[in-house]
């Protein structure tokens, strides 16, 4: 868990420049499939539902792994933001014995923006603010990850996307 002092905003943010068009960055990040390219670590296994991400209020499955969660879980995000080449983000939650799948209170989101020489400045938000002191408590506080996470996410965001180009 990362100081939850530094961050009296309860979100961190990162951006970098990636030389690749907005289409091939956003095609990346709305493949469910392609997302375990993305992650610096090891949590993100694969796509539950291979489907790819087309709207706002679309729910995807990830099956995920983390040592100190206890080894294998699912974690189902409902997309909040979704506009093609320019924005998407989901709020990860769990599902309960019906299906309903409650946000947990944090936000994963990406803004994209067409720079210099067919580049993209893509920023990584993670935003912890509506998570409840349950939640909190739950993962021994918030954030559970840095701004380096966020850097290296965007590192492997890069190399997902130029990999094939």
């Amino acid at each position: 868990m990362a100081d939850t002092a530094k961050y009296l905003g309860e979100h961190i943010l990162r951006t970098r420049t990636i030389p690749a068009p907005a289409s091939a960055i956003f095609a990346v990040l709305s493949d469910p499939t392609r997302h375990r390219e993305t992650e610096p670590t090891d949590w993100v296994r694969s796509a539950i539902d291979e489907a790819p991400i087309t709207a706002a209020g679309q729910i995807f499955g990830m099956n995920m792994h983390f040592e100190a969660a206890g080894g294998d879980y699912q974690m189902f995000n409902t997309v909040s933001t979704f506009e093609p080449v320019h924005a998407i983000a989901w709020d990860p939650g769990q599902a309960d014995e019906d299906g309903t799948v409650t946000p947990g209170g944090w936000r994963w989101r990406y803004d994209l923006a067409e720079a210099d020489g067919g580049s993209t400045t893509v920023t990584l938000t993670y935003d912890w603010s509506r998570t409840t002191q349950k939640v909190r408590d739950a993962f021994d506080g918030f954030p559970v990850v840095s701004p380096e996470y966020l850097e290296e996410s965007l590192a492997t965001l890069e190399q997902a996307t130029t990999a094939s180009s």
